[in-house]
This record gives structure tokens, sequence and C-alpha cells, in this order.
């Protein structure tokens, strides 16, 4: 068929629908070969136990990843998977949906450029093929770290109604294909605002191909009805957290639906105050963007950081720019920008719109997102919260799904370009090998297959503490998966976990108290192996305040001294002494619960050691206790003490030897190739530290089979540490590498 014909003659041609179901089966597939066997660190443990609970995930709630999470589980049970299988399935399902529809708008570029053909389908193919491989999208598309899957689905399907709406604009009836786009967009943004971000290029194409349509009353009403029964969606925050699910993040409770409904349909400028706060994301207190965290240009340097992944993030193990990933940046740079302008030649306002789309998925996503400065990046600026706390690619999902099938597109140009010098197809066909080069450069990186390093570190960490603990945790790594673990395999569900950072909220202590009542407080299911045993459940709750003393807590000036009962002995925090709102409510907690409840913080850094409590913790395995006594008489015969020049750490010897020997899990953690998310390491330095001071207290005690046993695990925990064995084989080799 000429282009011509390609463009004019009889109409669109069908889409090749059937072509495009492959194409998705597919990458499918490739997700469902490096799939993670369970949960993963940060969000992925978060999300996995709220879809099996349908409970309520951190603020702004999540309702549609919840209810299609929870549905979607519901519906995979009888294939006999595990929960953490079926919500990372969901991930790879919703990525591989979104490959569908841009094997399907690739294909509409390459008919438009040479008819429908052959060539067509293969040059779509291959934009699939690079989009699905770049780095960020297949990492996040075998393990479900966040909800941003589903957004790709959405903006995809948009996009090709937006495409199929021009395409069939002779029919009056198309229109409701535009009115379907917004209905995906509104109700999108109840997974995710990121739902939401093809919406600039929608109004753009609007106004560049039919502008009259924006006043057309009708159409009009049926958008507005479409972004109300979309966000409707909303609904779902305070019906379910009026059930009092076990996560009930921002406790998005509304007295009436009046209320309710102002605070959705206003996205939180006003109405019901739980729940417009938690549409705000008041929990995060971020400020506007017109604060710069970081000057504008550092944030676009740290934005191409997240480019130079995609395409050969096994080249270097250096997280900034590389120089041995930088020719393969720039080759992809350069065929995304000839995809784009194939689309151009194709039809200019289809080329506007996919114009606008990157451009809001790029440079204007980095100045809404307003980062600080990259977490790998600018070493040399210091200083209390200036960097994030880890790597913010996935926020650029949607960018580079969208570069990797325009680079799938150039290549295919490239192809056919070279079909028409050299005399055919197949003599230019190796040039079609290029797409392939990010499967095989993020392969190691991206591969998820047999990782249960969060599940069995969150194992490991729960079944230190005796019965009915309570522990205060630091954030995300160290809080997520011990909910996973109990929440969705129901292993140690009487340990309280506190989020000590969650405690500056107005909510979180009152749900401790509502959970751990008299008749809510889970009971003690003995787990092989452990060192103690059973003992009776407490009888009160782990936080004796009542509901108005919780909210007249404030940060400051302790007015009057504070008595803290910690076992059997009572602390004095005095008059004038500045503590803040979140520590004062530990402290209450640890105050009520001492007596009955086993008190341990998840290390000695963070808020053990803010609150000042530090010396009095003993190390019992990976949890650490909180034993006040006097540090200077007679410890517990069962208690060993490192030098000073190891810190002077206290240790329950026998207790941590059983838990290391006869308890723990260390699958992915001991022997690993490559550590990915270097941000996460210090899990795996905890383990090495616990081992290595283990060994040196078996040296002193004349043990040397011992120190020798505990000394070869350390090691292999620290070669995971420095980014795992083949780090380890690249510097033998003269390899650099941060690790």
């Amino acid at each position: 068929m000429s282009e011509q014909h390609g463009r004019h003659g009889g109409g669109p041609p069908k889409p090749p629908y059937l072509a495009a179901a492959c194409a998705g089966a597919g990458v499918f597939l490739l997700y469902v070969l490096t799939l993670a066997p369970s949960t993963s660190w940060w969000d992925t443990s978060e999300y996995i136990a709220t879809a099996h609970t349908l409970g309520l995930p951190h603020p702004p709630g999540n309702p549609l990843f919840v209810a299609v999470g929870r549905t979607w589980s519901v519906l995979l049970s009888p294939l006999g998977l595990s929960p953490a299988v079926r919500i990372n399935l969901l991930a790879a399902a919703t990525s591989a949906g979104a490959s569908f529809f841009f094997f399907l708008i690739v294909h509409r570029t390459l008919v438009q450029l040479r008819g429908a053909g052959r060539e067509a389908l293969v040059g779509a193919g291959v934009a699939v093929v690079v989009s699905a491989t770049a780095f960020t999208v297949w990492s996040q598309s075998n393990t479900n770290e966040k909800v941003y899957t589903i957004s790709l689905l959405i903006a995809a399907a948009v996009t090709w109604l937006m495409m199929r709406w021009w395409d069939r604009r002779q029919d009056p009836r198309s229109v409701t294909l535009v009115i379907l786009a917004v209905y995906l967009m509104a109700l999108g943004a109840t997974n995710h605002l990121m739902s939401v971000l093809p919406a600039g290029a929608v109004l753009v194409f609007i106004l560049l191909t039919r502008p009259r349509l924006l006043v057309h009353a009708r159409f009009l009403s049926w958008c507005v009805g479409a972004v109300v029964v979309g966000l409707s969606f909303n609904f779902f925050l305070p019906i379910r957290a009026a059930e009092r699910p076990v996560i009930n993040e921002g406790d998005p409770l509304c007295d009436g639906v009046v209320e309710t409904a102002v605070a959705i349909y206003t996205n939180g400028a006003a109405g019901c105050p739980a729940l417009a706060a938690s549409l705000r994301r008041d929990q995060y207190a971020k400020p506007p963007v017109t604060t710069r965290m970081a000057p504008f240009s550092h944030q676009l340097v740290n934005f191409f950081q997240y480019f130079d992944w995609q395409w050969s993030r096994g080249l270097d193990r250096d997280e900034p720019p590389s120089r041995k990933r930088l020719p393969f940046s720039l080759l992809f740079l350069g065929l995304g920008g000839l995809g784009f302008f194939t689309v151009w030649k194709g039809d200019r306002k289809t080329g506007a719109y996919f114009l606008v789309f990157a451009a809001t998925l790029s440079v204007a996503l980095v100045f809404y997102l307003n980062f600080r400065y990259g977490y790998s990046l600018a070493p040399e600026i210091t200083g209390h919260r200036t960097h994030e706390v880890r790597e913010r690619d996935y926020f650029f999902l949607l960018f580079f799904a969208l570069w990797g099938a325009m680079a799938g597109l150039g290549v295919a140009r490239l192809w056919l370009w070279l079909a028409d010098r050299m005399g055919s197809l197949r003599n230019a066909s190796p040039v079609l090998a290029v797409a392939a080069i990010p499967f095989f450069l993020n392969l190691s990186w991206a591969n998820r297959a047999g990782d249960y390093a969060a599940r069995d570190w969150a194992y490991d960490l729960l079944n230190s503490m005796e019965p009915y603990a309570v522990i205060f945790t630091n954030g995300d790594n160290d809080t997520f998966p011990l909910w996973y673990l109990q929440e969705v395999e129901e292993i140690r569900q009487d340990v309280t976990v506190v989020v000590v950072q969650y405690l500056f909220t107005e909510w979180y202590a009152k749900q401790l108290r509502e959970r751990t009542e008299p008749g809510q407080q889970r009971p003690f299911v003995p787990v092989e192996g452990l060192p103690f045993a059973d003992r009776e459940p407490p009888v009160g709750p782990v936080i004796a305040l009542t509901d108005e003393e919780i909210e007249s807590v404030e940060d400051g000036l302790l007015r009057e001294n504070l008595d803290v009962r910690m076992g059997n002995m009572t602390v004095q925090f005095p008059r004038g002494m500045d503590v803040r709102s979140g520590h004062r409510l530990a402290l209450a907690i640890i105050d009520a619960s001492s007596g009955e409840r086993p008190i341990y913080f998840a290390s000695r850094d963070g808020e053990m050691a803010d609150m000042e409590l530090s010396a009095w913790g003993v190390s019992e395995g990976l949890a650490v206790r909180l034993h006040m006594r006097d540090l200077d008489g007679e410890q517990p015969p069962e208690y060993r003490q490192t030098g000073m020049e190891l810190g002077g750490e206290w240790f329950n010897y026998p207790r941590s030897r059983h838990l290391v020997d006869e308890v723990y899990s260390y699958r992915s953690l001991r022997e690993r190739e490559i550590w990915q998310d270097y941000s996460t390491k210090s899990i795996v330095y905890g383990y090495y530290r616990h081992t290595a001071l283990l060994a040196a207290i078996a040296e002193v005690e004349g043990d040397m089979e011992t120190s020798l046993r505990y000394q070869e695990m350390a090691r292999e925990f620290v070669q995971v540490y420095f980014g795992g064995t083949e780090a380890i084989r690249a510097r033998s080799q003269g390899g650099g590498g941060s690790g």
C-alpha cells in the first residue's frame, strides 16, 4: 500500500488488536519470568498488605488500587499462588496492558508512513520491546512497589482513545471515546494523580483538531458527569475507614455524605477534615513548588541520571550518570527523537499531542515534584534532609515507557530507511537488534526472580522479639515488611509495630490504643524454633491516654517534670527539656506498656538514639531491647558487651546465637549477585554487624570454631553489602563502582 493510500484511502484500517494482544502477552511472560516471588522493599509490602486486607495505604489512600488489587487477588486465588505473587502479577499485567496500547499507537504511525503491512507489525513489536525493557518500567512491573503501573495502563489507554477518536472523527459517535478518556483519567485519579498527566495533551489535541467541542454544552455535561462518576471511587476511603481495618493510614473518617463529597470534588480544599487532609497529603508537609528544595538545574540532572539508567543499567554499578552508559543513553535519546519526528511527520496534530505529553511527563513533572538533592548526587551538599531518602526514578515511569516506545519507533523508522537503500527489509533487518540492547543490559538489574530478602528480613526481625512485644520503627523499610508478614502471612501478629514518625499525626496513637485494647489484642502464635515461652496477653492497651490527652500533646519544652516508667525503673525528663510530640507519645507507650510488654527498637540508631535511650539497648538478634538498668552494676549472666572499639554494645549472647543459628532465614541476603537498591544496604549491614560482633564475642570467650563460623557469615553479608558477588568480582578485576 502506498503512503498516500495509507493516509487517505478508504479510512483508517482496522487496528491489529490480536497482534497487540500477542505483544502484550509476550511482555507479560517476560515479567512473569523475572517476577518477585514475595514482597520487596519500600512500599511493596504496604500495597500488598492493603490489597490483601482492603486496608488504606498512605495518603491519598489509592482506593482504586486497593479495590482492584483485592478483586484481582481473589480471582487468582484458585491458582494456589501466594497473595504476594498475585499482587505482583497485577503490576505485570497492567504494565503489559500498556504495551498492548503502545503497540497499537506505534502501528498506527507506521501505517500512516508506509501503509498496513508486515513492516508495521514488526515496527510496533520493536517499540514494545524497548518500552517494556526500559529499566524502571521493567523493575516496577515485576513487583508491585507502587501503584503506577495501573496509571501507566490508564495513560496508554487514554492516548489510544484519543488517536482512535481522531481517526474516526467523521463518525459523530466517536466523541464518546473522548468522554471515555476523561472518565478513565478521573477514575485513575483515585489510583494516583499520575493518571491525570495526559490531560494537558488531551486538551491541546482537542484545541488543535476540534476546538468547538470545548464549548459544546452536551459534550461538556457528559465530561462533567464522567469526572463526577470517576472521582466517586474516593467514597471508598471513609466507608472503609469506618470499618476499622488494621492498616488505616490517615483514618479518613467523615460524618456525612455532603462533607465527604465536598472533600472529594474539591480535592481536599474543603469538606471533611480527615479526608481532605488525606487527599492533600498533609502528612508529608511538602512545600509549594515556588519554594525549590534543590536548584531546578540539579533536579534536571537528577532526571537525566534516571534516563541514563533506562537503556544500560547493568554496564556500570555507579548510580550517577556514567561514561559507560552514556553512549547508549545518547543512542536511545536520538532514537526517541527520531520516533517523535516520525509521529510528527505522519500527522502534526498527533505529533503535538505526543510532544505535549512528553513535556508534561518530564520537564513539567520535574518542576512539580520539586525533589531535594538526588540520593546519589551532589555528595558535597550535606545537612539534615537535604537529599532524597532514596532514588525516585519510578515517578517518571510513564515518560520512560513512552520514550521507549518512541525509541522503538525510531529503530523501525531507521530499519525502513535502510531497507529502501539496501533493496529489502531482510538486508536491513540487523538494525532491529538495537531494540534488544535494554533487555540484555538491564536483565541482571531488573530481574526479581528468587528475591526473598525483604520477606526473610521481616521474618527474622519479628521473631527476634518475645510475645506481645512493642517495636518502635524508623521508616518504610523497617515497617512495611513487618506489616506484610503480619497481615498477609499472619506471622507474629501479637507484636505491636509502632511507626514513630506516624506518632506525629493526629490519628495514629488512637489507632494503636484501639487495636491493642482487651479483646482486640491479637494472640501469640508460636513459631518453630523460638527460644522463649508464651505469656499471658496484656490486660491493657499500649497507650493509656484519652483522645483529648493525645490531641493535647505538642512539640516544645516540657511544662513540668515527666516521669516515665521503663520496666523496673522510673526515668524523669526534667521540666524545660525540649521533647517533640511524637517522642512524647512514644514515651507514653513505653510507660503504659513496659510492665507487661517487652519494648524493642528496630535499631540503636534513629528513633532510639533521638530519644537518648541507646545506652540501655540490648541486642536480641536483629532487634534491640530496651532494658533499663544500672549500667555500672552487675549485669544478667547472659549479657555480653563488646569492646569500646566496637561500640561497647550489649548483647543477649545465647539468645542472639540461637536466633541466628536456629530461627533466621537468609534467602537473598547471605549470597547474592547484585544488591540493586543501594539505599537499602543498611538492612544487610545489620546482619553483617550482628554476626561480626557475635564472632568477636565468641573469640573473646575462647570458642574459635563458633567465631570462625560467624566470621564466614559476616564475610558473606559484607559482600552483599558492597553490592553482591558481581561487584566483588568487578573490583578484583580492576573495575570501578561504588557498590
